[in-house]
């Protein structure tokens, strides 16, 4: 995925991410050892989506980025 599309995403769905990319990681290893894999590229780029998820969730506990505003609350205040 893209960095600005984690960029976008709330605290909230960024834990949701990082676990589900957490799963796959683990289900792309089980099937490289079982050698049902593929594309073995797809471990290196299901680490690097991890390492982006992390980095963001990171940097916003730092106050280096910010949360983006929720889209109920935009559309109140237009």
């Amino acid at each position: 995925m893209r960095t600005s599309s984690f960029f976008e995403m709330t605290n909230e769905e960024l834990n949701i991410k990082l676990s589900s990319l957490k799963e796959e990681l683990f289900n792309l290893r089980f099937q490289n050892k079982a050698g049902q894999l593929e594309n073995p590229k797809q471990i290196t780029n299901c680490k690097k989506d991890i390492a982006k998820v992390k980095t963001i969730i990171h940097q916003r506990e730092l106050g280096i980025s910010q949360e983006p505003a929720k889209a109920a609350s935009k559309k109140a205040a237009k």
